[in-house]
Formats: C-alpha cells, sequence, structure tokens
C-alpha cells in the first residue's frame, strides 16, 4: 500500500517528469484518499473511466490525459465539473502524465510502438534532452506492407498507410522509422530531414499526406488513442512488479 504523495514521487521519479515542460501539469492532479491499494489505468479521464474506477473500489486512476490543460476553459462546470465532482465525492486521486509517458525511453508510448513492430536502437530524434519524437531501425528492412500488418495486429484497428510518392520518390525498403504517438504528425518533416523511410504517429492532418507523397517517406496514421495505449499500462505493470500495488487497465475505446 502506497500513500498518494508516495505514489506521485515514484511516479515524478521514474518518469523524469520535473524536467519535462508540458501542456499540462503532471503528477497528482485531483487529490483523494491518502491510502492507495488499488489504482486503475485508462488513456483518458473520461467520465466513464471514472464510473468504472469508482464500480471496481478504486482508490486512484493514473492516465495519460488528464485535466487541466494550458488552452481550456478553468471555470469547473459541466462536462469538466461532472468529471472532478465524481472524483471528489468518491475520494478517488487522479494522477496524470502527458509527455513523460509519451517520451520515456523504456515505458513510454513511443517505446512501446517501437516494440510492437520489432524496430531497436530507439533513441530521441531531436538533438536535445527529453526529445518528443523518436527514432528506431530495424535490423532487416522491411516492406512497407509488412509494417502495415505489424501494426494493425498490434494495435487491433486498421491503418491508414500513404505511400503514394511522387516520381522522384520510388518505392524503397524501410530501415529506419521515425515513431510519435498521438497528434504527433507535425513531425513528419524532421522525420524525413532525419533520412527515415517511414513515420509513424497516431493523427493525421490533411498536410500530413502532401508531406509524405513529396518527401518519399512512408506515413502510417495510427489513431491518436490506439497508439496511446500501451504505455500507461506498461507503467501499470511496472508499479505493479515494484510495489506490489493491485493495477488494472481499463481501455474506454475512441475511434480517433
Amino acid at each position: 500500500m502506497l500513500t498518494a504523495i508516495q505514489l506521485e514521487h515514484i511516479l515524478d521519479t521514474k518518469l523524469n517528469s520535473k524536467t519535462i515542460s508540458d501542456y499540462a501539469p503532471n503528477g497528482l492532479q485531483v487529490e483523494g484518499r491518502s491510502q492507495i491499494r488499488k489504482i486503475i489505468t485508462g488513456v483518458t479521464a473520461s467520465l466513464p473511466l471514472i464510473e468504472q474506477a469508482i464500480a471496481k473500489g478504486a482508490d486512484a486512476i493514473l492516465v495519460h490525459h488528464g485535466y487541466f490543460w494550458k488552452s481550456e476553459n478553468p471555470c469547473i462546470r459541466g462536462m469538466k465539473g461532472k468529471r472532478i465532482k465524481a472524483l471528489l465525492q468518491n475520494e478517488i486521486n487522479l494522477f496524470g502524465y502527458h509527455l513523460p509517458l509519451d517520451i520515456h525511453p523504456e515505458l513510454g508510448n513511443n517505446a512501446q510502438l517501437a516494440r510492437l513492430i520489432g524496430a531497436t536502437q530507439f533513441q530521441g530524434m531531436e538533438e536535445k534532452p527529453n526529445s518528443i519524437p523518436a527514432v528506431a531501425q530495424f535490423d532487416t528492412p522491411i516492406s512497407a506492407q509488412t509494417l502495415k500488418q505489424r501494426l494493425e495486429t498490434g494495435l487491433g484497428r486498421r491503418v491508414i498507410l500513404c505511400d503514394e510518392f511522387v516520381e522522384a520518390f520510388p518505392q524503397k525498403a524501410i530501415h529506419k522509422v521515425g515513431i510519435c504517438s498521438g497528434g504527433g504528425q507535425g513531425y513528419i518533416d524532421l522525420a524525413a530531414a532525419c533520412g527515415c523511410d517511414a513515420f509513424i504517429s497516431g493523427e493525421i492532418s490533411e498536410q500530413t499526406t502532401h508531406s509524405a507523397r513529396e518527401q518519399g517517406i512512408y506515413y502510417f496514421a495510427c489513431g491518436h488513442h490506439a497508439t496511446e495505449r500501451a504505455g500507461v499500462q506498461a507503467l501499470g505493470e511496472w508499479l505493479k512488479a515494484e510495489y506490489g500495488v493491485e493495477v488494472e487497465f481499463i481501455d474506454i475505446d475512441n475511434p480517433a
């Protein structure tokens, strides 16, 4: 059993969260009861996740998408009010870790995606600490269709593949792959500049397709939610193994 403050310290230390500038606070976002025996993990702190945590007698919820984003209305009303009210009335702690859980070299979403597709030599793509996008390599180059199959099998969903290059860029095998889970499609240009043969993210934008076509880089859009399930699951399993707390992952499916 852990206290809420102990758990926050453990997570902050493991994820190195204090060194990472983010769009939302990382750590304990809503305080509940002091003692934690059971933790529910999930991608987003939606009301359905909170309701399932209540039904299962959880003391804490640990998510990738928590609350209090820099751009959101600070008023606690409507949907946001209902969520926070449910947490407070049931004394459930809410822990949220965003970018720290994307970029962690062992447990992060990007690292988990690299492991899922069988890529190695995982490292940050940007030449600075705490790089958000990552890059990895295949020991033996694979085809775009093979990579698509690995992603669809591992994530359990259809993947969008952009492979219609302009004439200047012929089809090629994939050796070096860029990765940025969730809404990381904007890093495709950096991936191309770094010599990646392919780039994987969750979301796709209109301009992403043009970048892929005109720079000769395969692009795989796998879904924001789908690419960010594995990190929080891995973190939960680590907590269970290291500290003996009860942890259960609940997937509130999201097609986006």
